[in-house]
This record gives structure tokens, C-alpha cells and sequence, in this order.
């Protein structure tokens, strides 16, 4: 009985983690209320309290179910790193599109995230969190790119911070444009090209270290 109860309480949060993200999608975070999730899972407002607090913590719930692949993703990448830091570079961020190209839960939760949110003040525990992972990825990144010019696969003078905030620019424009108009072209098919295209870039003309002063 109560793995059953256990069973059921996943089961119900599944089920409303999927109802949130159509809502999300269709209404706008801030125009959904708990109460039109509840509704579309087929529960009580009542089971939604049962497993998050507030508005902002499903959405967070939600936000990370779509991400969590690919984060796991990055962890075992990178224990590559040390033998080649541009590929691993270039493996992440063709996970991560090719994530989003192939899983619609994924799509749906980038379309809220640029184009369905608002980050007003109920939000702001998500944004803390957000902009957290966000500068955690980015400093991964730019460790890989630091990597990259100690083994010579980047000339000395490259300024790793730069070619970070390009990559991650770059990444965002992708995956935001693609989003609003996913049939314009197969992603699956032409990540590694784009991606090629940046890192190429990027090597035979990267951003030069700043003077100091």
C-alpha cells in the first residue's frame, strides 16, 4: 500500500509538471493560475499544494525537468576534457541542441522560457536560480576554453572570457530562433555544422586578450 501511495504521489506530480508546461505554453506564466493546472492534471487545487508551494517553485519544477538531461549530459562530457578541450566544447553544445531538437517537452519549455515569461517578483527565486546555473555553465566553459589555449589549440592571447560570452550568445541565438520556427530547418542535422562554424572561427581569429590598464 504504500509503494502504491508512492507510486500515485509521482505519478500525480508527472502528471502535473505536463499539464503546467501546456498551460505555461498556451497562457503565459504569469496569466496561469494553479488553479488552470490543476484543472487541466484532473486534480484538486489542493494536490498541487501537496507538491509545491507556489507558482514559482512549479515552474521551477518544470524548468528543470526539460533541462536535466542535458545537464547530465555535462557532467560526463566533461571528464573528457583534460585530452581535448575544443571537442568537448563542441560535444556539449551539440548535446544541448541536439536535445532540443529531438524532445518536444524540451521545445515547449524553451518556447515559455523566451517567449512566454514574464520574470516578474513571484519569479524571482527561479531567477536567482537561473542566473546561478547560468554563471556556473559559463565558467565551465570558460575553463574548457583556458584548457584549450595551455594545450596550444588556442593561440595564448585569446580572451577565454570573450570566447565564452560569444559561444554562449551564439547558443541562445540558435536555440531561441529555432524555437520560434522549428520546421525552417532539421537541427538535428545541421548543429554540427553551425557549431563548426563558431569554433573554426573562434580559432583561426579569437577574441585577443584586453590590455591591462
Amino acid at each position: 500500500m504504500v509503494k502504491k501511495t508512492r507510486e500515485d504521489a509521482l505519478a500525480t506530480r508527472e502528471s502535473l509538471l505536463t499539464a503546467a508546461l501546456q498551460v505555461f505554453r498556451e497562457r503565459g506564466v504569469a496569466h496561469t493560475r494553479l488553479s488552470d493546472v490543476a484543472e487541466r492534471a484532473g486534480v484538486t487545487r489542493g494536490a498541487i499544494y501537496w507538491h509545491f508551494k507556489d507558482k514559482a517553485e512549479l515552474f521551477q519544477a518544470v524548468c528543470e525537468r526539460g533541462t536535466m538531461p542535458v545537464e547530465a549530459l555535462l557532467a560526463e562530457a566533461s571528464q573528457n576534457a583534460q585530452r581535448d578541450p575544443l571537442a568537448t566544447v563542441r560535444q556539449l553544445a551539440l548535446m544541448a541542441l541536439t536535445q532540443l531538437a529531438q524532445h518536444p517537452d524540451t521545445q515547449a519549455m524553451f518556447d515559455v522560457i523566451f517567449h512566454k515569461c514574464e520574470f516578474t517578483e513571484e519569479l524571482a527565486p527561479v531567477v536567482a536560480k537561473n542566473d546561478a546555473d547560468r554563471a556556473a555553465c559559463l565558467s565551465q566553459v570558460q575553463r574548457l576554453f583556458e584548457q584549450a589555449v595551455a594545450c596550444g589549440q588556442l593561440p595564448p592571447t585569446t580572451d577565454t572570457f570573450l570566447a565564452t560570452q560569444g559561444m554562449h550568445a551564439y547558443m541562445v541565438g540558435l536555440m531561441h530562433e529555432w524555437v520560434l520556427n522549428p520546421h525552417s530547418y532539421d537541427l538535428t542535422v545541421c548543429a554540427a555544422p553551425l557549431l563548426d562554424c563558431y569554433l573554426a572561427g573562434l580559432a583561426a581569429r579569437p577574441p585577443i586578450c584586453r590590455p591591462a590598464g
